[in-house]
């Protein structure tokens, strides 16, 4: 690349996203490059959650930058632990470290005078021509409205703050939630607790998947040949499950979707004897309408003496455990809050003003989202990874990340290459990509009637509606006329 301007850059957030971020950038040659991390270590997600149980559903090798294949994975579906050292260490091996400025939590961020400045809670400011915004979406606990939580005598925590010095082992334990989290815990504890309390507002479907342990010998083979690594990464089933799956989540009538319905119908009635505690676990709504739970052995797990599953509503807590509203306490040591996160939060609670300004927080008044979720009119050269309306889903978001990367190096081409100094959508593209999208998301499964941490407060879902291999090529092909370019007193910088 021929670059008539030296651009500075600063990335916000050192988890996954952001580390690809840096590595790109210094890959392209440039060289003024600062990461902002709010945290004392990267890692993202990885970095918050550390419950016990807690594995990723992508398959480990398709779970990992396609620059940076890993041998040594231990299982096809890798704990946490050892998905934040890969991190830790493709961060080392790329030379990352030096970039990241951890404990530098972003509060404000506006654009003035052509240049970004990013103040942080220790009161340092940096400024850059071009903002990258990698803060995730799963790092703001959402913590649940039930009253009495702050009476529980025992120890209560969140999933994502999890205290590793809490004695698990022969305790009274219950877990609120039943997502992917909830589903782990339970996994996790069904052994080790005296009594296991699984609060579930509505039940999962439940995708059976089967994991494994690679042997020493597997590890060697894929350290001598990186094509056994590749083989399970562009697995075509596993591909074609992941495609199989966006088209279904498209079109609920598919063949697809209705196959999707059936491996879980399946699941739960061929995996639990009881009919009761079947009918129990049996959701009221489609499968795929809330994220897919992948579990090998919830099931089998759940059917342990030690294990209760409560579907009865939660009156409040109280110092003993939880009370029931029919009066049923269930007495507690231990009490995991597995509720998810405020998804619709990205950067914020930082303040991000742009061009005259313009208030993010205002612009996201009614629902978060992003030209195909990157870049947003009036706030020139600010780009987002994983941001809203971006695929969601049980498949890679490393890989919806590298492709989005393809989308914000074009941009940054315009810039570098000193077509233009400032860039993003135009209003009139971003009114027309939003109505697409919302008119797309209204028919998806994810709004065919169930509540989930997808959808906006009008239920409508914020993802990307259309199929996996449409968001591939929108990525590598920008409708360059769909942004506004615009050159300044700063060109000749």
């Amino acid at each position: 690349m021929i670059r008539r301007r030296k651009l500075r850059f600063l990335v916000v957030g050192a988890g996954m996203s952001g580390i690809l971020a840096a590595i790109r950038l210094r890959e392209a040659g440039h060289e003024d490059v600062v990461v902002l991390e709010k945290a004392d270590r990267l890692g993202g997600t990885w970095r918050e959650n550390r419950y016990p149980g807690l594995t990723c559903d992508v398959p480990a090798h398709a779970y990992t930058y396609s620059f940076a294949p890993n041998a040594e994975w231990s299982r096809y579906f890798a704990g946490a632990d050892e998905i934040r050292a890969y991190f830790e260490k493709v961060a080392h091996d790329r030379d990352v470290l030096p970039l990241i400025r951890f404990n530098r939590e972003v509060t404000d961020l506006s654009f003035g005078q052509g240049r970004w400045t990013a103040t942080t809670r220790t009161g340092e400011r940096f400024t850059a021509d071009v903002v990258i915004l990698a803060s995730g979406v799963l790092h703001h606990p959402r913590t649940p409205d039930i009253g009495g939580l702050d009476s529980f005598a025992g120890k209560a925590m969140h999933s994502a703050r999890w205290e590793d010095d809490v004695v698990l082992d022969g305790r009274r334990i219950g877990v609120i939630g039943c997502g992917s989290t909830g589903v782990q815990l339970i996994c996790a504890l069904a052994d080790r607790a005296s009594r296991l309390v699984h609060f579930q507002r509505s039940p999962q479907w439940i995708m059976p998947v089967v994991d494994f342990a690679y042997t020493d010998e597997e590890r060697a083979a894929f350290r001598r040949d990186p094509a056994l690594i590749d083989a399970i990464r562009y697995d075509p089933e596993y591909e074609g499950n992941v495609q199989r799956f966006t088209m279904g989540i498209v079109d609920p009538d598919s063949e697809a979707m209705h196959a999707i319905e059936e491996l879980c119908r399946q699941n739960l009635e061929q995996n639990v004897a009881d009919p009761v505690l079947r009918e129990k676990l049996r959701p009221d709504y489609r499968a795929a309408c809330k994220r897919l739970v992948y579990s090998p052995d919830y099931y089998a797990r759940v059917q342990r003496p030690a294990v209760h599953v409560e579907t009865g509503a939660i009156e409040r807590i109280v110092p003993q455990g939880v009370r029931m509203r029919d009066g049923t306490i269930h007495e507690l040591d231990v009490l995991a809050l597995a509720t998810g996160f405020h998804a619709d939060r990205f950067i914020r609670p930082a303040t991000v003003h742009g061009r005259n300004g313009v208030a993010l927080d205002d612009l996201w008044a009614k629902r978060a989202t992003a030209y195909f979720a990157i870049t947003l009119p009036d706030f020139p050269n600010l780009f987002l990874l994983n941001g809203p309306t971006s695929p969601v889903g049980n498949f890679s978001l490393i890989d919806v990340a590298e492709r989005q990367w393809q989308f914000v190096e074009r941009l940054i081409g315009e810039l570098a290459n000193g077509n233009c100094d400032e860039i993003c959508a135009s209003a009139e593209a971003m009114a027309a990509y939003e109505a697409r999208r919302l008119e797309a998301a209204r028919g998806t499964i994810f709004a065919s009637g169930c509540s989930s941490w997808y959808l906006d407060r009008e239920g409508v879902p914020m993802t990307w509606p259309w199929s996996y291999q449409a968001f591939a090529d929108a990525m590598v092909n920008p409708v360059m006329k769909d942004f506004e370019r615009r050159a300044t007193a700063r060109a000749a910088d």
